[in-house]
């Protein structure tokens, strides 16, 4: 008889475990960074601002908005990119919350 262990995660661990992965890399800290740094949304082409190629910059943007970090809307032939400030908030206080 084979006895499985089925342990649930809380919501706050599962979001928690969707913001770090979504942060765990440079670029996508550096993107967080330029965005927060902005009265308002960015338009314009992040590629100038940021040492990388479209391509992977495209990649790093859909692993923040997947995460809910960032929100996008494309209006051709600009992209406006913001902070998702409500998603944002809530990973700011469960990763305080971790490293208290």
């Amino acid at each position: 008889m084979i006895i499985t262990k089925k342990k649930k995660y809380t919501t706050e661990q599962t979001d928690l475990a969707r913001f770090a992965k979504a942060l765990g890399h440079p670029v996508r800290i550096a993107i967080l960074e330029l965005l927060n740094s902005q009265a308002c949304c960015y338009h314009g082409d992040m590629a100038e601002e940021l040492p990388i190629a479209k391509s992977t910059l495209s990649q790093h943007l859909n692993e923040l908005k997947d995460a809910g970090l960032i929100q996008g809307t494309i209006t051709p032939p600009t992209v406006k990119y913001c902070i998702n400030r409500e998603n944002y908030a809530v990973a700011k206080t469960l990763l305080n919350n971790l490293l208290k």
